[in-house]
């Protein structure tokens, strides 16, 4: 088995292939190929491998290249894992949106929507390919924001394309964790868009142990989501929600404490990253010992300003060391290549299962996976409150993607103006403009 992975020099690749390592199944992935358009960024990714690899005779073999039809040709799975514009396009996407006022989280809000401009149109561009080169492959895409760009793909990919996150799966375990149960029998009533849903419920024997959660103010604090949002709020919900609702239900807050701190998050990456990138170029030989010791570093600041609001502490060790989103493609790729039943919270058409939104729409709900790909299963509707927020950031998604498709500069005004975290049509001019001007890839939407 054959597995591509687009953006193969990114930093988080390695986490895929120690999974692949750890899988000891018959027809397991025995070949990888790496493919990025930064030679030097896939050399020290390789050499990481390389490294993670030198304890195990059966390895799957590495391959590096900037050829991305050769890259393509015999996939039988392709990792989407891009970004366009790197990093230094996060950090632009971030101090936009932050000097006019305005939240620029890589994925939520102002910041999202530059990021998927220019994400967009490089997306179809591989998704095309993909169906000429390799129509049998699968693609898994964990390139955000992953359920507007896998939406964006599905014209040409159809159900062969799924997107993945770790955020709902890691809510589902910790809640589970926070009563005692096996966090793997526990069935996980999650639905919305990627970045945006709830659990509702968290069925056990045939129970629902979630209002039991809910009552007990030791449990729910005892986790992530508990301190972040509040056992108050919770149990007002009555529902805990994913992990990035918290720059919607506190967006004063959030807003406030990015703008209070010297670097924003893109800024902090980009130094941390090209300095790992720099250190493993002058020492090849010690490629894993750096990529293990910056990835420490990057994994306990994540999402550090919400936490600090909350007054949440350090990140739980336990979510640190239980793995992410490279365990989901993991599940995902066995359950497809040999038929093995399972059940994922992923990125697929709605196919009715949501009623507030169309079959086409792509939604992030539970599935049943197998060789015939991902079914969403029954869950429970949306409340009027969370039916109104998922519409209203299906309606920025679907004009984003019109916008980056064919260039209108009317769609992309509608969508930074359409999302809730951004107050006025005039701001919306402005963060098109400030974007257009900073970004390249952007530059044809300037007046």
């Amino acid at each position: 088995m054959r597995l591509t992975i687009l953006g193969g020099g990114g930093f988080r690749v390695p986490l895929v292939y120690q999974a692949l390592l750890g899988d000891r199944g018959e027809g397991r992935i025995t070949s990888v190929v790496l493919y990025d358009t930064d030679r030097g960024r896939l050399g020290a990714i390789g050499a990481v491998l390389r490294q993670q690899a030198a304890k195990y005779s059966d390895a799957p073999a590495v391959t590096e290249t900037t050829d991305l039809d050769e890259a393509l040709r015999g996939a039988d799975f392709v990792f989407s894992a891009i970004r366009v514009g790197g990093l230094e396009g996060r950090t632009v996407d971030e101090r936009v949106a932050l000097d006019l006022g305005v939240l620029g989280q890589e994925t939520v809000g102002a910041g999202g929507i530059a990021y998927a401009l220019r994400t967009l149109p490089v997306a179809v561009g591989i998704a095309q390919r993909i169906a000429e080169l390799a129509p049998e492959a699968w693609v898994i895409n964990f390139t955000n924001p992953a359920g507007m760009v896998t939406e964006a793909m599905i014209p040409y990919l159809g159900d062969r394309v799924i997107g993945i996150c770790d955020s709902p799966s890691g809510l589902g375990r910790r809640a589970a964790l926070a009563l005692g149960l096996d966090a793997s029998t526990v069935f996980y009533d999650y639905a919305g868009l990627n970045h945006l849903g709830w659990l509702r419920g968290l069925q056990s024997g045939g129970v629902d142990r979630l209002p039991e959660l809910l009552a007990d103010s030791t449990a729910l604090g005892a986790f992530e989501e508990g301190r972040l949002f509040g056992v108050e709020w919770l149990r007002s919900l009555g529902s805990i929600p994913n992990e990035y609702l918290h720059y919607y239900y506190f967006a004063r807050e959030t807003l406030a404490a990015v703008q209070a701190v010297e670097q924003t998050r893109g800024t902090f990456l980009l130094e941390q990253q090209s300095a790992f990138y720099a250190e493993t170029a002058r020492r090849p030989d010690d490629a894993l010992e750096l990529w293990q010791k910056t990835r420490a570093e990057r994994e306990s600041t994540y999402m550090v300003e919400s936490r600090a609001v909350a007054d949440a502490g350090e990140r739980d060790e336990r979510d640190m060391s239980a793995g992410g989103y490279e365990q989901v493609a993991l599940s995902l790729m066995r359950a497809i290549a040999h038929n093995e039943r399972a059940s994922l919270i992923l990125n697929v058409r709605n196919r009715g299962t949501l009623r507030h939104l169309d079959d086409d729409a792509v939604v992030e709900v539970p599935c049943t996976v197998d060789a015939n790909g991902a079914r969403p299963v029954t869950v429970s509707q949306f409340t009027d409150h969370q039916a109104g927020l998922v519409c209203a950031v299906k309606a920025v998604e679907r004009s984003t993607i019109e916008a980056a498709t064919t260039g209108s500069r009317a769609a992309a005004v509608r969508a930074f103006a359409w999302h809730p975290l951004i107050d006025s049509v005039t701001a919306a001019h402005q963060l098109l403009d400030g974007y257009a001007d900073r970004l390249p890839e952007l530059a044809p939407f300037r007046r």
